[in-house]
């Protein structure tokens, strides 16, 4: 259980709603800045500082899991394909970007609209909370905090186009992973997994990307909680543990390596180190196909080049005066890729409620998944309250 330390500034806003006029003016919430620290016991999924497990965890066709069901595998019967977004291109078969050789079937997109590994948790009748991971993750990260909102919400985890189970088109066969795409292919894959009104969680680097879609779309929000989102201009370059995978040459090679990929990615962003099962999740992408590394190599090239602008926008979004949506910022303090340097300070010119976690990294709902997992369902229940 978090114990949670909190000091509060009093703003007022307006709100109105997009479609009825007659909706009563609510004042702006308190903006909050609260502390929360994990309780003293262990996660089981991570060791604090610790050395990385052993096991051989380079193949699952042999070694530590020859013998039983892979946890990839486990994960991945949880979950469903979602058919959104239209298929861009000639509808030619992919071929990889170095040889110029035909790719294999999990390179290649469907012929009319892209498939989404998505994994959803409570019954459908109550309110929609969309998790987004982030750049570079999975769905699965939100793995122990789908049961906890499922209680009270609908949740919805999905993989993006390029990452996890979700298709993985090459560039130039259908997607081209640049930021505009995952906007657009954003706006699809939600208005599929619901009609209503939702409340968006977005962690890490393709926060910009949510916050742009939230910009147009203000009438389909209920709450937007963005977790270690980058904030400021200094956020706006990549650590370089990402952006070597942008590199000529030397990017489509290391893209290649399921441990550069995946495992240092992960764990050079915070202080903790992934138990072999939880790894051996993450890496499957890179360990079955070429796919996902180049996907990630495409990705890596786009952020680059288009983060400094989104990042802009997304600051001027949320203290724009129009920006009507309830807007938290979670953020863990042990983050070693964004430093908490003047977000306190825009989160208060933005008048919106901060939450720190002082334990967590970069991937909050990985290092304090039981936290995070109480602190969206608080503020969903909240609302709903009003």
């Amino acid at each position: 259980m978090a114990l949670c330390s909190f000091s509060a500034s009093i703003s007022l806003r307006k709100h109105h709603h997009p479609l009825i006029s007659t909706l009563p003016t609510l004042p702006r919430k308190k903006n909050f800045l609260r502390t929360c620290r994990s309780s003293s016991e262990p996660n089981e999924d991570y060791f604090l500082d610790a050395p990385v497990s052993v096991g051989d965890g380079f193949s699952f066709s042999g070694g530590k899991y020859s013998d039983e069901p892979s946890p990839a595998d486990e994960w991945f019967k949880q979950g469903k394909i979602v058919k959104a977004h239209p298929v861009g291109g000639t509808g030619e078969k992919a071929k990889d970007p170095i040889f110029g050789l035909a790719m294999a079937g999990s390179s290649q997109a469907s012929t009319d609209l892209f498939r989404w590994f998505c994994v959803e948790s409570g019954s459908s009748a109550n309110p929609p909370v969309v998790l987004i991971h982030g750049f570079p993750s999975q769905a699965y990260s939100y793995r122990k905090v789908l049961p906890i909102l499922s209680k009270n919400n609908h949740a919805i985890a999905f993989d993006w186009l390029g990452f996890g189970f979700s298709d993985k088109p090459q560039p130039k066969y259908g997607f081209d992973y640049t930021l505009k795409e995952y906007v657009e292919s954003l706006e699809s894959v939600i208005s599929e997994f619901s009609k209503d009104k939702v409340t968006l969680v977005v962690q890490g680097y393709f926060a910009p990307v949510v916050v742009k879609y939230a910009k147009d779309h203000q009438e389909k929000l209920n709450d937007l909680i963005l977790l270690n989102p980058p904030l400021t201009a200094k956020h706006a370059n990549l650590p370089s543990t990402l952006s070597i995978f942008s590199n000529f040459l030397l990017g489509e090679i290391f893209s290649q390596d399921p441990l550069r990929a995946s495992d240092k990615a992960l764990t050079s962003c915070g202080p903790y180190k992934i138990k072999e099962d939880v790894a051996m999740v993450y890496r499957r992408p890179y360990l079955s196909s070429g796919s996902a590394g180049f996907a990630l190599n495409a990705i890596s090239r786009s952020m680059k080049k288009e983060l400094k602008g989104f990042v802009e926008e997304m600051r001027r979004t949320l203290t724009d005066e129009n920006w009507k949506v309830q807007t938290t910022v979670c953020w863990g303090q042990r983050d070693r890729w964004l430093s908490f340097e003047g977000v306190e300070d825009f989160c208060k010119q933005s008048n919106l409620q901060l939450i720190t976690l002082p334990m967590a990294g970069h991937h909050v709902q990985e290092d304090c998944s039981e936290e995070v997992g109480n602190l969206i369902a608080g503020i969903v229940s909240k609302r709903r309250r009003i």
